[in-house]
């Protein structure tokens, strides 16, 4: 649910009359998307399961990178659309924007950054980040002969 804060006291009517009456006649304004996409991030043993529900996108919306520490995803697209009356002259022309960015800080000692993979389907970006298989120490003791 969305919160809104209205000031009652700019205009003579309540808000329920402002969507009905001061709004702009066709009312064709794009609409922006603020979101950003919900992150899972599952543990275990051997890796980190990262899942990003981003529907409508395309693999190649998306870019991935790793610098100094911090695995960052992000996307931007932005759409043209027009349409032009026989006379070449426009008659409506709209532009959309949306982008999204998420960072998450990783321990270059505990992760295999040469083996993370991703994939995206069915609108989920979906991030497997393996851990370092860690070497046992050994311990034993050497006798002198």
């Amino acid at each position: 649910m969305t919160l809104l804060r209205k000031n009652f006291g700019q205009r003579p009517f309540p808000v329920l009359f402002d969507d009905a009456f001061f709004k702009d006649f066709f009312d064709v304004k794009p609409q922006v998307s603020s979101s950003v996409p919900a992150v899972n991030v599952k543990e275990d043993d051997k890796s980190f399961q990262v899942e990003i529900a981003a529907p409508g996108l395309k693999k190649e919306d998306f870019n991935i990178s790793l610098d100094d520490n911090v695995l960052t995803i992000s996307s931007e697209i932005k759409k043209e659309n027009e349409e032009k009356d026989e006379n070449g002259k426009y008659t409506r022309r709209e532009f959309s924007y949306s982008s999204f960015s998420r960072s998450f800080s990783i321990d270059e000692n505990h992760i295999d950054t040469e083996n993370i993979k991703a994939n995206y389907e069915s609108g989920v970006l979906q991030l497997s980040i393996p851990k370092k298989v860690e070497v046992e120490k050994v311990k034993k003791t050497i006798e002198i002969q």
